[in-house]
C-alpha cells in the first residue's frame, strides 16, 4: 500500500465509479500564451526583413549571414510555437479500469525539434500488474536559488520481467506522488476507501477565450478501446 495520503490535488477525476477511474492529464500546466506569440514573431521578422531589404547602403557579407540566420530560425521557430501549443489533445487522459485491472493511457507522441512530422495520439493499454511508478527530481541554480523539480512517470515492464518496454508521465499539478497514491488505492480497495471526489469535469468543455486549447483536438478514444476501458469483463 502506498504511504501518501491519496490526493489528486487541484484535480478533481474526469470520472470515477466502482468501474473505472479517469483522471486528467494537461500537456502543459499552461496553454494559449505560446500561440500569441507566433503573430507577434511573424510581425517582427517581417519587419526586420523589410530593414535589411531597403538599406541604404550595401549590406556587409556578415550582415547577410545574420539575416539568412534569422529568417532560417524563424521559419522553424514559428511551426514549432504553433505546434506546441495547439497540437496536443485538450486532454491526455489515463483510465484505470478496476473491473478488469487493465490501465489504458492517452498518450501524444511528439518531437518538440521536429516540426514537419506528424504528431499524433497513441492510445496504449495494460494490464495493472504491469504498471510501476517511478519517481524524479531534477536540481538546478539560478540567481534566485535552488529550483527542484519532480515528478511521476509510469513505467511499464514485460510481463515477468523487468525490463521497462514502455513510460509516460503522471502529470496531475504536482501532487504526483499523492495521486499515485490515488490511484493505487482505487485498484486496490476501490472509491470508497477514497475521499469524496469533486464534481466531474469535461475534457472537451474550455475556455472561450483560450484560442489555443479551443484549436485543439478534442479526446476521441478508439471505439473498441473506449468501450472495453469502461465497462467490466
Amino acid at each position: 500500500m502506498p504511504t501518501l495520503a491519496p490526493s489528486l490535488g487541484f484535480d478533481t477525476p474526469n470520472h470515477q465509479d466502482d468501474v473505472f477511474l479517469e483522471i486528467p492529464r494537461a500537456a502543459a500546466l499552461v496553454r494559449g500564451l505560446v500561440v500569441v506569440s507566433v503573430p507577434l514573431l511573424a510581425i517582427s521578422l517581417l519587419f526586420v526583413s523589410w530593414l535589411y531589404i531597403t538599406a541604404e547602403r550595401t549590406l556587409k557579407p556578415e550582415e547577410w549571414f545574420i539575416f539568412i540566420s534569422m529568417l532560417l530560425i524563424g521559419a522553424w521557430s514559428l511551426p514549432i510555437f504553433w505546434k506546441l501549443d495547439v497540437s496536443p489533445p485538450r486532454d491526455l487522459p489515463l483510465r484505470f479500469n478496476r473491473a478488469r485491472q487493465r490501465l489504458y493511457a492517452y498518450n501524444f507522441n511528439h518531437r518538440w525539434w521536429n516540426p514537419f512530422e506528424r504528431w499524433q495520439v497513441t492510445p496504449v493499454a495494460y494490464d495493472w500488474s504491469q504498471v510501476r511508478a517511478e519517481r524524479w527530481l531534477q536540481r538546478g541554480a539560478t540567481t534566485h536559488g535552488i529550483i527542484i523539480k519532480g515528478g511521476v512517470v509510469l513505467s511499464i515492464v514485460k510481463p515477468g520481467t523487468n525490463e521497462v518496454i514502455d513510460r509516460f508521465p503522471l502529470t496531475t499539478m504536482g501532487a504526483d506522488g499523492h495521486a499515485w497514491a490515488y490511484i493505487c488505492t482505487y485498484m486496490q480497495k476501490g472509491p470508497d476507501a477514497l475521499p469524496p471526489p469533486g464534481p466531474a469535469k469535461d475534457h472537451n468543455d474550455v475556455l472561450w477565450c483560450n484560442i489555443a486549447v479551443l484549436l485543439a483536438p478534442k479526446v476521441k478514444w478508439p471505439a473498441e478501446m473506449d468501450l472495453e476501458s469502461r465497462t467490466a469483463p
